[in-house]
């Protein structure tokens, strides 16, 4: 069932969890196509695998050698939203602000090759629509406790002391403990209790060219004895998700829309699975999406004050890749200045 918005989806959500029947979950930025479906064993349309749980095991690939090569905006066309951001935090209308837009991709592998290919904490492929294999948790309820784990700061791993690089770098501390707030105020509308369990924690990433550390957080809290029956309003209450939108949340949404002139679709949206009485959901990025010009892959950064474009602009570049999960042969160019 596709829900035209989020009043309806809460609704059917809430339903569900009241009457403990599994359902996965797939809900766009916008929240204007949110998918909602009990049909959870049938990967005609969806293919799934959330933390494990997955109704379409990844099958051997059959190429031996594959290309993938990107071709972002050039520098200029990112300055123009980059200043334009940098101006509204200026004059105080946002002070971290996620700014993402599309790189286009050529290669020879389908929609089925890539996420037979990638390895993620959740992969998720809406026909021939998109596919994403995000390493990012938005929230996981767990016998009423709810976490949530947002992604801050990336850095490749190869660079010269990139651990220390990465967490000693003064805006990206900053960057990270205004997201970490922001989660914090965001889980304490629906639960109480609310803690930093984990703060600045690395996670590695392999990549198909690259290695790279990623920064997140856990924070956690205590859900009410009746939380199932809510959970359409949990989720709702929480989205869009703060890790890819920024603080203070209602005008950096207003501003994001400002700089980056174009819908986000799923691109940042959850997908997520219900079993019944536990969820996980994780954050859809790390995306590729299908246009009528091609395969574009979306990608971005946090931007504050300390930003600089160079930067920045190396960063959503350095996003864009695939995480392998075998060791396969790859004629992958470098093409990502071009």
């Amino acid at each position: 069932m596709i829900y035209k918005n989020k009043h309806g989806a809460k609704t059917a959500m809430n339903y569900l969890g009241e009457k403990g029947v599994p359902f996965l979950f797939l809900i766009d930025y916008e929240m204007q196509n949110i998918i909602i479906t009990t049909d959870i064993e049938n990967p005609k349309d969806i293919k799934f695998d959330i933390n494990g749980i997955t109704n379409c095991k990844s099958e051997p690939l059959e190429k031996a050698e594959y290309y993938f090569d990107a071709y972002p905006m050039t520098l200029d066309q990112y300055k123009t939203g980059f200043e334009k951001v940098k101006n509204e935090i200026q004059i105080g209308n946002s002070f971290l602000l996620n700014l993402t837009y599309p790189t286009k991709v050529m290669t020879n592998l389908t929609f089925d090759d890539i996420y037979n290919l990638t390895s993620a904490r959740y992969k998720i492929q809406l026909r021939d629509e998109f596919v994403c294999y995000s390493p990012e948790i938005f929230v996981q309820i767990q016998d009423g406790r709810i976490s949530s784990n947002p992604m801050k700061g990336t850095i490749d791993a190869d660079t010269e002391n990139a651990r220390d690089r990465i967490l000693e770098d003064k805006k990206e501390v900053a960057e990270h403990y205004t997201i970490v707030d922001l989660i914090r105020n965001d889980l304490s509308r629906v639960a109480k209790h609310v803690e930093v369990e984990n703060f600045r924690y690395i996670d590695h990433i392999q990549t198909s060219d690259k290695n790279l550390l990623q920064v997140s957080s856990k924070i956690s809290g205590q859900l009410p004895s009746d939380y199932c029956s809510r959970i359409g309003d949990i989720m709702m209450e929480l989205l869009p998700a703060g890790s890819i939108t920024g603080a203070p949340k209602k005008k950096t949404v207003e501003v994001i829309h400002q700089a980056e002139k174009l819908k986000r679709g799923y691109y940042t949206g959850i997908c997520g699975f219900f079993d019944g009485r536990n969820l996980d959901s994780g954050v859809m990025i790390r995306f590729i999406e299908n246009t009528a010009g091609g395969y574009y892959y979306r990608s971005g950064c946090g931007i504050t004050s300390m930003s600089n474009l160079q930067q920045e602009y190396e960063e959503m570049i350095d996003k864009v890749y695939l995480p392998l999960s075998n060791s396969y042969t790859t004629s992958k160019s470098q093409a990502l200045n071009g």
